[in-house]
């Protein structure tokens, strides 16, 4: 199962103790997920798909209770392989008023734009609704990959209205369009977890900080070791090429030629090449620095450069 899934199967499941909080959940299912139909004899119908067995189930039983009305669940089985069921919650409201109180319609019959107002007046009733929110429109990537959570809305309205109870949490969410639909999305990992943790999905919150704290450490040792490898480069190239240089000296005008400091220094390095400036400063008596063993080997190069610059001089001239 998904991480994506297994949120929403624990908020499936999640215990709600205010009917404020219920019936703000249940809003926010059938405004993401759910079609409102009108017989030609005035009869109404809700229609709630969905392919999550649990989500069906909490619409079902959210609707139940609030509205006290016909509920029916119809599982569509899929024939193709590899594709999940889908699940029709039918809901058959007996009054008007049930549409009204669901915040679908206004008082005047006509459909309502976005978020009705009353539902979300509490902080409960916000969490609430973006819990059902969640539960039918959103998902998660696994936290391993990129840190990426969205909500799909069907309009522009209802995505900038999910956008602003995010931002009434702190949360930075943005909107992107995709296709035909509005997309609420956060990407900042720190954002998804408080907002995990907003809607009460407590197990998920646990998994995601755990892999986060890991993915943290390999990025970090990653980070180490590539610096290190770095450092280990450029000490093996600086290492070849003072090998070179005192070569060069050695076989152009001798080691004897170079102050006693800059010979002691040349005979170190060869005779260890692999050494660090700091081990070659302690085999020298009495002992030396890092930088003055380092300023030593820059005097060679420099001495280097410049018969290699007067021997070009004289090949130019021949």
């Amino acid at each position: 199962m998904s991480f994506s899934a297994t949120t929403k199967d624990e908020l499936a499941r999640l215990e709600i103790d205010k009917q404020c909080c219920e019936l703000a959940e249940l809003s926010a299912l059938i405004r993401m997920d759910g079609t409102l139909q009108i017989s030609a004899n005035q009869q109404y119908s809700l229609n709630v798909i969905t392919e999550n067995a649990s989500v069906a189930r909490r619409a079902y039983n959210l609707a139940k209770r609030q509205l006290q009305v016909p509920v029916h669940i119809v599982v569509r089985r899929k024939l193709r392989l590899k594709k999940n069921n889908s699940y029709l919650v039918k809901i058959y409201p007996q009054r008007f008023s049930d549409l009204q109180k669901l915040g679908l319609v206004s008082a005047d019959g006509e459909i309502q734009a976005g978020i009705e107002k009353k539902l979300i007046k509490k902080q409960c009733d916000r969490k609430a609704y973006l819990r059902g929110a969640f539960l039918a429109g959103g998902s998660i990537s696994n936290p391993e990959g990129n840190y990426h959570l969205e909500i799909i809305a069907s309009d522009k309205v209802l995505a900038s209205d999910l956008c602003q109870i995010f931002h009434n949490f702190g949360l930075n969410a943005k909107i992107s369009r995709r296709k035909k639909f509005q997309v609420v999305y956060l990407k900042e990992s720190d954002h998804i977890f408080d907002f995990l943790a907003l809607i009460g999905a407590h197990q998920a919150v646990l998994e995601f900080e755990n892999i986060r704290i890991l993915k943290e450490m390999r990025n970090q040792v990653n980070r180490i070791v590539n610096c290190e490898t770095a450092n280990l480069n450029k000490t093996v190239d600086a290492a070849v090429r003072q090998l070179e240089n005192i070569r060069l000296i050695e076989r152009t005008i001798g080691l004897k030629a170079l102050p006693e400091n800059l010979q002691e220094i040349a005979r170190l390095r060869l005779e260890f090449p692999d050494s660090s400036l700091k081990e070659l400063g302690e085999h020298l008596q009495p002992k030396v620095s890092k930088s003055g063993v380092n300023h030593r080997l820059r005097k060679i190069d420099e001495i280097a450069e410049k018969i290699l610059a007067s021997n070009q001089g004289k090949q130019a001239q021949n």
